[in-house]
């Protein structure tokens, strides 16, 4: 490699950006981010520069630039947006002794600006020597996958604990104990919000000169895959993923979602279809236990959202009578998915404010849904598993009153690449749904405006 990848102390140190406009700004804004006394080279600053100077947070040099303007500094960026200035400026700050970075000029770089996944103090750089700046930031979208929000937080805990533990844990018990904080309970619990648990564990740890029993508790988090994408899981998803030891998966389950979990965690197939009963609520429930008391982590990976129609209810149930620690993360639903995929929106101001979710199958020896009466005006309806009943569905609506020029949408597999989109209205619903050869998992959408002949369907998207 021709750099050498390295963390500058910067507290407190000289740092120069010549140049007043944008490129300098962006300059700015990451030295922010450290604790350097940051100086502005420039005759003029744009809005954004000029009020961090009124503030005291940079000090503005408005003399003619030279080498003394760079001498003493620890880093040098030379952001003029004019290439023979910016030539001359890198040729003051070697002069002075300086390391420089040109913008968009690599070949006058001493040092190149890496792409950065901030967690402070933990801090992930990401570099190309310049030379592909966009696979950088792709690097960067996926290390920030990889991490949680507030890692840092947890970190610097850790750092406030350190003389605790080096007094109270032997060296020969250190290693297991810190690898215990950053990849077992304390982390999962810090993870999720629950940052004075996972202190109080610590520190009780800590105390007790070793890892807390609860580190081999088993642990589930029931987690939303989204509803057909890979791209559309949560980065907390994501994170549960790559710490789990087995998942368990549903059929409607993006397999490319998978290669996002640890190499090494054991995946099973958990699928229910209908007719085919050889992984009935009960297995499901049994194996998710026995996993967890294993000590492992676990994670129950459910297309959609866990808490819409998803069973998620059963499962933490289940989980809640053994005793076991849960989670649910959250995905998008089939719903929200649905009606990205037309171009529209499930509320809209003065034509829709309410949205309602719910089956257009039962359970058998259920009453049927009463569909008509959940879609009053002003309302979104969103049925879920409902194809296979459209036409039961049609004529109860029809039966009470409803407009057969009500919208519908039909969207199948929303959000995943073989996506279909039917577009019909009330009465034609069902019959065309059949022609279509549509089939689950498909969502309908149907729309019930304050004043529906005014109003556009829901299908907005040019080309949806």
């Amino acid at each position: 490699m021709k750099t050498f990848p390295m963390f500058l102390r910067l507290d407190g140190r000289r740092v120069v950006i010549a140049g007043g406009g944008e490129q300098a700004a962006q300059k700015t804004r990451l030295m922010l981010k450290t604790e350097a006394a940051i100086v502005v080279a420039a005759g003029e600053l744009d809005p954004e520069l000029a009020a961090l100077a009124a503030r005291g947070r940079i000090e503005q040099d408005a003399g003619p630039v030279s080498a003394e303007t760079f001498r003493g500094a620890a880093l040098a960026f030379i952001a003029t947006g004019d290439a023979e200035r910016d030539a001359a400026y890198a040729g003051f700050a070697r002069a002075a002794g300086v390391i420089a970075n040109v913008v968009d000029a690599p070949d006058l770089c001493d040092a190149y600006t890496p792409s950065l996944v901030d967690r402070d103090p933990v801090v992930v750089a990401i570099g190309t020597e310049g030379t592909a700046p966009v696979l950088a930031r792709q690097i960067k979208t996926r290390v920030e996958e990889m991490l949680e929000p507030r890692l840092g937080d947890l970190a610097a805990l850790a750092g406030r604990l350190r003389d605790q533990v080096a007094e109270k844990i032997s060296p020969a018990r250190r290693r297991a104990f810190w690898g215990w904080v950053f990849s077992d309970a304390p982390r999962r619990l810090h993870a999720r919000g629950a940052e004075r648990d996972a202190a109080r564990l610590l520190k009780e740890a800590i105390a007790a000169g070793g890892i807390g029993a609860e580190s081999a508790a088993g642990f589930v988090s029931l987690v939303g895959a989204g509803p057909g994408s890979r791209d559309l899981v949560t980065l907390r998803g994501v994170q549960r993923l790559q710490e789990a030891d087995i998942i368990f998966y549903d059929r409607l389950v993006d397999p490319g979602l998978l290669e996002l979990a640890r190499r090494d965690a054991e995946r099973v197939y958990v699928g229910k279809e209908v007719g085919f009963p050889a992984w009935p609520q009960e297995r499901i429930n049994g194996v998710i236990v026995a996993a967890a008391r294993e000590g492992k982590r676990v994670v129950r990976l459910k297309s959609g959202d866990p808490g819409i129609f998803g069973r998620g209810a059963e499962e933490a149930t289940a989980l809640d009578a053994a005793g076991i620690g849960w989670e649910i993360v959250p995905g998008v639903t089939s719903a929200s998915a649905a009606s990205a995929a037309l171009g529209g929106f499930l509320t809209e101001r003065g034509v829709t404010d309410t949205v309602v979710i719910t089956t257009g199958q039962t359970r058998d020896g259920v009453a049927q849904g009463d569909w008509a009466s959940q879609l009053r005006p002003g309302t979104t309806l969103a049925l879920y598993m409902a194809v296979a009943n459209a036409g039961r569905i049609q004529a109860d609506m029809l039966a009470q009153g409803l407009p057969g020029d009500l919208p519908v949408d039909v969207v199948c597999r929303a959000a995943a690449p073989d996506q279909e989109i039917l577009h019909t209205r009330l009465d034609r619903m069902a019959p065309e749904i059949a022609a279509a050869g549509i089939a689950n998992p498909a969502i309908l959408l149907l729309r019930h405006p304050k004043d529906h002949r005014a109003a556009p369907a829901l299908h907005l998207k040019t080309g949806a």
